[in-house]
Order: structure tokens, then C-alpha cells, then sequence
């Protein structure tokens, strides 16, 4: 398996350098152990030492922080707690030989989210039709295999310390659709989750369960799972204390409820903050915590029904529900208001919960950015959501008081991720959890400087040209304006323009002979635009103020309607998708370049993956092209070929 961003040589600083550590505890034997195997590969170990980790009651940085500096030839490490210690040295690799260098006054670094937690959507039994990992573009799990715990030390315990050098702390090891099989981890099979939190534990990280709410009748016999049966509540407090018994620092659990099929709380007349609290209510007196999923949504719609629309639902079913949830529910929020579409505006239930601990979801697999197939470097959309002034003048970052999750996107491929370039997004979902405020292409160089250490100028060059914009080009070929979906059902690669558009999962372009987009202001629409605080709710409600890059989400216009950018709609459409393509097809030469600076095998890994991209951008421009020129009439301003 590929070392990804923890490969020997990023060591080699640290490892030719006497260290010493102070202090006592799990994690600090993780340290001892990190700076034993890097001495042993590069020669250091006795002599006065030039880096000291030591634990200190008087560190300025809570219970995962630390200071780092440099002084009098000696670089020091502070924290108050062993897990300051562990990311204090996962620091130091990240700056290498700069961590030597000049003195420089320490500083304080310390988790803007206490909560950094990823979800694993791997299904112990492969299912019949989502297979082994659900939305998986690398291979099978890392966890399970057929309907068996795979018990792979080596490859967990590698994971862990991947993750945690990115500043991860909790881990949900199932598929939050919980199957049959899944559901038994939380009773006869909690011994696999308690061996796979043994092996997560000495890298600081806890294990999360999702569980299904009918668990109390699937595993427990009880007649119901009615969130105020009292039989029901004294069922969840007696499990809980045995998983808390096997495993005493146990995350908590995740919930999907009432959500595509997964059984909750409405059908027995009840709240999702009743079928919260209950879970909440027997996780308390161990420090758990329950996460709610506010991923709640008819998926039965009528697609003639035009007052539909499902970017209202997650608003409509938690917004009142404000203040009802216990402490320690963490209501789960998809950053946009569809499914994690390739460009949506930031949802609104961020803003309407003040009084509840909101956690806000990422995917960092690329379920609808081109499936680790496509070069789509994450970091600059996340970085622009949780930046975004929702409440002005309060972020989405400052918002999110429960922390941030994302959809895991690794597996047992050899480079973890498929196109081993994917890597960078579960790299870069880690730091900006940890600081939201990093810019994207220094997150970027990080991991560049850390997967090739002491890469040449130009690899470094050209991974930069091919990544930090990828994101918008993956944009510029795809669905256009704010505009979900148009991908194949089911599948989610490729296009397919009207597949989901007369589907009882939502309808999300209305093209017609006319025009194009969704209507959802006040005045004329479903009324969206009306869950949005000030001045969002104005800004979005008007064409005129409509940022263009959103405006066939909120507005149905003709396809004449002249942007802010000067262009027409269709014009916008024509000019993107061809710039997306010409922008894919510069990308093979760009990596031929650089042929030789990196193992072949991988090189040859995300050749084949450029490929498959510059086809599928093509069939993108092709296909998007020709249905609007058919739907509208209108021919391109530059004569350029359109399959009519």
C-alpha cells in the first residue's frame, strides 16, 4: 500500500536529530514509537537534543493543542495533553528541515473544531446493489469483507496515523444506511468495533456506530421502537452501557432516520428531536454523543408537483425543532441544501439552529465530482463554504459548534483512494477541519511536500496547474449555473440531463423551450429563498443581486437572460463547456512532464485516470450542448460544433 503523505523520507528531518520527550500516557508511547522508527532509518537518536516534546501544565493549548518554537538550537514542543504531543510532532514532519533552521518564537496551535471526524460508508455484508463501501470509488473496506471483520492490523493502524498526522479524531467505522448485518456491531458483533477502536486509540482517535433506530426491535425483540416507550428507553440505556464497557472511550452514535427508506421517528408520530433525545439520554453519562442526520427528505415525489422541492426539506422538518435537542445531539448538516452537488448555495439549517450543536457534512469521496476518476481538488470549494458569512458576520465554520464530518474516501486500493491524487482531498479535509482558515493551495503544497518529499520544482509546479484549479473546471463541464444532478441515476458518473428529471428523487432544471432553472423565491417559486437569514434571503430572491454561479438554482430565466459576467445563458453554457474540456486536455501533457519524477506505477495509475477524464468531459460537452441547442434554438456565437 502507498505511503501517501507519510512516506520514510518525510521523516528524514526529525529522524537524523537527537529528541527527547517528557511525559507519560498512550499517545506519548505513539510519539516515542514515531521518533524510534525514524531514527532507526536515518541514524539519530544519542546526543544533546535538538527537538524536546514535553507534556507542561502551564501549555497554552487545551487538550489537543500545542506550542511549537525554536530556541538556543533546540525545537520544543509544549502541550498540556498527550494528544497536543502527537499532532505537536505530526507538525514538525509537516515543516521538515524548517523546523531546524532559524530560532523562531513558539507559537500556539490548537483545533478551531473539537469534533474532526470522518464517516465510513462500508457495509459489512456487500450489499446487492451498493457493494461492499456505498458511493466507493477505491476498492473495497479497509474494515470489513463479505460479512467478516478483516482484522487487518497493518492496514487500519497505517490508516489511523494517515488520518491523525491531518488532525482526524473520530471515526465512524459503518455505513450510516445500516443494514442487517451492520445493525449487530452494536450488540453480539461489538467485539470487531471495540478491536478496531484498540487499533484507532494510540492515535487519538474514537470510534463512532452508526445504528439504526429500529434497533430496539431489530436486535432487542421489543414490539417498538417508539422513542418515548419507556421499554424502548431503558433498551438504549442498557446497550449503551455495555458498548461502554467494552469500549470506555467510545465516540458515539450516528443516525440516519426517516431518510430514503431508513425507519425513524415519524412513523410513530414522534419528533427527530424525540428520537434523538433517547439516543442522547443513554450515551450522556459516559460523554457520548449522538449524531443526527438532518439529511431527512421525501424521496417519493410527484415530479409534476412544480411547489415540490426538495431543497426545502431539511429546514422545514429541524427548524422548529430549535432548542429541543439535548446537549449532546449533534444535528448533521450537508453543507448545501440537495447532496453534495458540485456547486449549491450553503444551507440554511446552518443559520436556524442557534440553539443546537450543528455539525456540518462534507463528502471528500467524490460522489458527484467525478468519483476519483476526475482530478477535483476539494479544498477551495470547502474552504469557500466554511468561510461563507452565513450569519453575518458569523461564518459556517464559526457556526458549525458540533465540528465538521466528511464521507471517507479510502479503501483497499493500493494508493487508498484510486486516482492516488484524491488523496489530497482526505489530506486537505483533515487540516481544514483543524484551521479552517488555511488557504487551499498551501494546503495543497503541503501535501505535495509531504507525499514527494524533496520534489523538484517542477512536480511541484505541475501539480499546482493541475489541481488548485480542478474543482471549478470539474464545474465548467458539468451541470451549470447551480444546477444539480443532470448524471446518470444510481450511478452518479457521467451525464444523463433529464435522468433525474421526472424521478420521484426531485426535479432540479425545468429546461424547457424557454428556459432554464428552478424557481425557489417568494414571489413566484417554492419559497427557499424565505429560510435564508438576512441579507441571503434578499440577495438570492433578486436576478439582479443573484450571484451567477447560483442562479439556476434559485431562478427559472430565458435562456437569453444576460449574467452579470455580460454573457447570455446559453452562450455561458456553450463557452464554459468547451473551455472545460480544453482545460482537461492540457492536463495529459502537463503530467507527462514529470514522467520520471515519480514511481511509474503511480504515474501510470493517474495516466490512465486523465484519460477516462478528457472522455468524459468530452461526452459532458457533447451532450450538455446539444440538449440546450435543441431545447433553445440558439446557435453558438463562435460556430463551434454542436452534435444538433
Amino acid at each position: 500500500m502507498h505511503a501517501a503523505w507519510l512516506p520514510p523520507e518525510a521523516w528524514r528531518a526529525i529522524g537524523t536529530r537527537p529528541a527527547r520527550v517528557d511525559g507519560e500516557g498512550l499517545l506519548v508511547q505513539t510519539v516515542l514509537d514515531e521518533l524510534n522508527a525514524a531514527h532507526a532509518a536515518f541514524g539519530g537518536g544519542p546526543g544533546a537534543p535538538q527537538l524536546v516534546l514535553a507534556l507542561s501544565p502551564t501549555a497554552d493549548g487545551g487538550p489537543e493543542g500545542y506550542s511549537l518554537g525554536r530556541s538556543d538550537g533546540v525545537t520544543t514542543v509544549l502541550a498540556e495533553a498527550p494528544a497536543g504531543l502527537l499532532y505537536g510532532l505530526f507538525h514538525v514532519v509537516r515543516l521538515g528541515e524548517a523546523a531546524f533552521a532559524d530560532d523562531f518564537p513558539a507559537t500556539v496551535h490548537r483545533p478551531v473544531h473539537a469534533r474532526r471526524m470522518l464517516d465510513h460508508w462500508d457495509n459489512v455484508d456487500r450489499h446487492p446493489v451498493m457493494g461492499q463501501v456505498e458511493r466507493g470509488y477505491s476498492g473495497g473496506s479497509i474494515f470489513w469483507r463479505d460479512g467478516v471483520a478483516l482484522r487487518d492490523e497493518a492496514r487500519v493502524k497505517a490508516y489511523a496515523r494517515l488520518v491523525a498526522a491531518t488532525g482526524i479524531n473520530a471515526v465512524a467505522v459503518n455505513n450510516v444506511n445500516v443494514h442487517a448485518t451492520e445493525a449487530h456491531l452494536l450488540t453480539d458483533r461489538l467485539d470487531e468495533v471495540a478491536w478496531l477502536a484498540d487499533v484507532f486509540r494510540p492515535y487519538g482517535i474514537r470510534v463512532h456506530l452508526s445504528v439504526s433506530f429500529n434497533a430496539p426491535m431489530l436486535l432487542g425483540g421489543l414490539p417498538t421502537a417508539d422513542p418515548l416507550d419507556p421499554s424502548v428507553a431503558a433498551w438504549w440505556a442498557a446497550v449503551t452501557k455495555n458498548v461502554y464497557d467494552a469500549i470506555p472511550d467510545f465516540g458515539g452514535y450516528v443516525v440516519k432516520a426517516d431518510s430514503e427508506g431508513q425507519p425513524g421517528p415519524f412513523g410513530y408520530g414522534r419528533s427527530h428531536a424525540d428520537g434523538a433525545n433517547v439516543l442522547a439520554d443513554a450515551l450522556a453519562p459516559y460523554g457520548g454523543v449522538v449524531h443526527w442526520r438532518a439529511f431527512v427528505y421525501n424521496h417519493r415525489q410527484d415530479w409534476r408537483d412544480r411547489s415540490t422541492d426538495r431543497a426545502r426539506a431539511a429546514y422545514d422538518h429541524f427548524a422548529p425543532l430549535d432548542g429541543q435537542f439535548r446537549d449532546n445531539v449533534i444535528l448533521q448538516v450537508k453543507y448545501g441544501p440537495i447532496d453534495f452537488q458540485t456547486r449549491e448555495p450553503v444551507s440554511p439549517v446552518i443559520a436556524a439552529m442557534a440553539r443546537t450543536r450543528v455539525a456540518v457534512e462534507l463528502q471528500v469521496t467524490q460522489e458527484y465530482t467525478g468519483q476519483q476518476q476526475h482530478v477535483c481538488y476539494l479544498g477551495p470549494q470547502w474552504s469557500e463554504t466554511l468561510s461563507f458569512p452565513l450569519a453575518e458576520p458569523r461564518t459556517v465554520s464559526e457556526l458549525s459548534t458540533g465540528g465538521l464530518v466528511a464521507v471517507s474516501n479510502v479503501g483497499d486500493d493500493e494508493y487508498w483512494t484510486g486516482h492516488p491524487l484524491a488523496q489530497a482531498n482526505l489530506y486537505a479535509f483533515g487540516r481544514l477541519a483543524w484551521d479552517p482558515t488555511l488557504s487551499p493551495s498551501a494546503v495543497l503544497d503541503e501535501w505535495i511536500s509531504l507525499t514527494f518529499p524533496g520534489a523538484e520544482a517542477v512536480l511541484r509546479e505541475t501539480l499546482h496547474a493541475m489541481m488548485d484549479h480542478s474543482w471549478r473546471t470539474y464545474e465548467l463541464y458539468t451541470a451549470p449555473l447551480g444546477v444539480g444532478f443532470m448524471v446518470k441515476p444510481h450511478y452518479h458518473y457521467g451525464p444523463d440531463i433529464d435522468g433525474y428529471e421526472y424521478s420521484p428523487w426531485g426535479t432540479y432544471h425545468f429546461a424547457d423551450r424557454d428556459g432554464i432553472g428552478v424557481d425557489r423565491t417568494r414571489a413566484t417559486g417554492t419559497g427557499y429563498t424565505g429560510q435564508y437569514p438576512p441579507p441571503w434571503c434578499d440577495i438570492y430572491e433578486s436576478l439582479s443581486t443573484c450571484p451567477d454561479e447560483l442562479l439556476l438554482f434559485f431562478h427559472h430565466v430565458p435562456y437569453g437572460h444576460v449574467l452579470h459576467s455580460g454573457k447570455t445563458v446559453i452562450q455561458h453554457i456553450y463557452d464554459t463547456h468547451f473551455e472545460g474540456v480544453e482545460r482537461v486536455r492540457a492536463l495529459r501533457p502537463l503530467w507527462e512532464r514529470v514522467a520520471g519524477l515519480v514511481d511509474p506505477a503511480l504515474h501510470a495509475r493517474v495516466a490512465e485516470r486523465l484519460d477516462e477524464q478528457l472522455r468524459c468531459a468530452i461526452e459532458w460537452r457533447d451532450q450538455i450542448n446539444t440538449y440546450f441547442y435543441r431545447k433553445s434554438g440558439v446557435p453558438d456565437a463562435h460556430g463551434r460544433t454542436i452534435y444538433a
